[in-house]
């Protein structure tokens, strides 16, 4: 393959057609309104890496690959250091500020961002029977997107397969036999914690250095996201108090029920077995 000898880092990146993406939509436009778009497209091009990333991280834990998952599991866990970062930014727009548009976002919501919920669903996340609702909408987290898209259609094939967990403890199974009952679950169920795995993780963290580092990497990882969770519950409060979301969600009060949920709860369960 010859190389394009007139490539240019204008046109590799395509900055041009980058840089048309973002359109206000209020009157003048407001000043503000650039920030709020630009921070959640680059919130939308971190979760497409992040998938990118968690997809080879399962094909690196399914093939016993230490080294190559705690490098994938590093990068993951310093672009969710990213992600909560840039809410330093947004929160630098004060509520009157985020009012002076926020009509303009009509129904639009973060509910309806399709990458977060597939990576939700990479992670873990099952809505059981897929349809199990979220308690201020009454809808699952597929339901947010519009039915027979290709966006929607990418989640719920998401919520059937493995997961990095189920990925997870065939690497755990490769170091020391796990109970066969928990390696034949059904992906599409929501997992439930297992005591019979937990001792095999408390041996393997007792024993065998690897295995502890890829646990220590997959709880790092988890915080990680409660972190990113807890700053944004943190952020909407900030800028919108109580209020109804956008989306016609109770707001915070949703968000505020997604916290301290682990998604590797049998990492956290054995903590106090050491």
């Amino acid at each position: 393959m010859t190389a394009d000898k007139h490539l240019t880092y204008i046109s590799y990146l395509k900055v041009d057609e980058l840089l048309q993406l973002q359109k206000p939509l209020s009157d003048g436009p407001e000043h503000d309104e650039l920030l709020f778009i630009t921070i959640h497209q680059v919130y939308e091009l971190w979760f497409k890496q992040i998938l990118h990333e968690l997809e080879a991280l399962q094909k690196a834990l399914e093939s016993a690959d230490t080294h190559r998952s705690l490098s994938l599991l590093g990068r993951v866990r310093n672009i969710m250091k990213t992600c909560v970062s840039q809410l330093d930014i947004l929160e630098t727009m004060t509520p009157l500020q985020f009012n002076s548009f926020r009509d303009r976002l009509s129904s639009a919501s973060g509910f309806q961002s399709a990458q977060f919920r597939e990576l939700e669903a990479v992670l873990g996340r099952r809505d059981e029977a897929g349809s199990k609702a979220d308690k201020s909408t009454g809808m699952g987290m597929s339901e947010h997107l519009t039915a027979g898209s290709k966006a929607r259609e990418r989640v719920e094939q998401a919520m059937k397969r493995r997961s990095v967990w189920h990925s997870a403890l065939i690497y755990f199974n490769s170091r020391k036999p796990m109970p066969a009952a928990a390696l034949e679950v059904d992906p599409a169920l929501p997992w439930e914690p297992n005591k019979d795995v937990q001792e095999v993780l408390v041996e393997l963290h007792k024993t065998d250095p690897e295995s502890n580092m890829i646990g220590e990497a997959l709880t790092d990882l988890d915080e990680g996201l409660q972190e990113w969770r807890y700053r944004h519950v943190k952020m909407v409060e900030r800028t919108i108090g109580r209020k109804i979301g956008t989306g016609g969600s109770s707001g915070v009060g949703y968000l505020s029920s997604t916290l301290f949920n682990p998604t590797f709860p049998d990492l956290w369960a054995i903590r106090s077995q050491f």
